[in-house]
């Protein structure tokens, strides 16, 4: 059970129906992964507007794992322009603190939970996600002048956009074979998980986007990853729209039908300025650059 009323207030956010789904899942025992330490110290500087990129950068590398992550994000080929980079204090400078803070709150989400059980599975699903992370990051620095959504808002959504999936595979221990998540390509199908399981991970994800205090429209953009029609005209929309691309770019990367992109497409063309015809080119582009990064 969770402790405290914070993620209980958050649950009036969501619809009567949504709402009632998340307090079942709470008091059944899903946990909701707390913030590591070194993004509470980073809001409290942030939070006092204290800027300075020494102090900020003596916090991060108190977290090994997250700085050595760090590092290899910002060598992603969205981050050309400022290499190399041989420092966190350069990163901060050169990216900027907000953008960092944003990667650093993706990297610790990577690193959330207890993986003792299922480690193979969380593993392959944080690979899953920083893939789709990569390819967002990419989308959103060619469409930049377009979207006006930046590489580290998209690399956050493309982190966050299912983690409500691991939380669910905790709170159910068929949950990971129910829906097929070790066949190649196949992914959540939300009726079916609504049928089997009486829950929605985007709004579990939703839930967890709103504790760690993401930005209200990457929030949104996780709710609502699998409904770009629903949502209005407005920053969550366009990240939806990157978000659907970079699934459709990693199933094309996998050889797989996305079963998805013929609902979407559309959309995703108006919000990112393609068509059927630049697509192709755009595609070729971004994988280019993708395994460019090693992918």
């Amino acid at each position: 059970m969770i402790q405290g009323n914070s993620i209980y207030e958050i649950t009036r956010s969501l619809g009567e129906e949504d709402a009632a789904r998340v307090r079942r899942l709470l008091e059944g025992g899903v946990k909701i992964p707390p913030q590591p330490q070194v993004l509470e110290e980073l809001r409290k500087h942030m939070a006092r507007k204290e800027m300075d990129v020494r102090r900020l950068a003596r916090v991060i590398e108190q977290d090994p794992g997250v700085t050595a992550l760090l590092f290899k994000v910002v060598a992603s080929p969205a981050y050309r322009q400022h290499q190399p980079i041989d420092s966190v204090e350069q990163i901060l400078h050169a990216v900027g603190v907000q953008q960092t803070f944003n990667l650093v709150q993706a990297i610790a989400m990577t690193q959330a939970g207890d993986l003792k059980k299922n480690k193979q599975v969380y593993e392959a699903f944080w690979s899953r996600s920083q893939r789709i992370a990569q390819l967002a990051m990419l989308v959103a620095d060619e469409r930049v002048t377009v979207c006006n959504i930046f590489p580290d808002q998209a690399y956050l959504a493309g982190i966050f956009h299912d983690c409500g999936v691991p939380l669910l595979m905790q709170r159910f221990p068929v949950y990971c074979a129910a829906m097929g998540l070790g066949e190649p390509g196949r992914w959540v199908d939300l009726a079916e998980e609504d049928r089997k399981f009486n829950a929605d991970h985007c709004v579990v994800g939703y839930l967890v986007a709103r504790h760690w205090h993401l930005p209200e429209f990457i929030c949104d953009a996780i709710r609502f990853h699998h409904a770009l029609a629903e949502l209005p005209d407005h920053k969550a929309r366009s990240m939806v729209a990157i978000l659907q691309l970079a699934f459709e770019i990693h199933y094309q990367d996998l050889h797989a039908p996305n079963p998805e992109w013929d609902g979407v497409r559309e959309h995703v063309f108006e919000e990112l300025g393609l068509s059927t015809d630049t697509l192709p080119e755009f595609v070729d582009i971004v994988k280019e650059r993708f395994h460019e990064a090693g992918y």
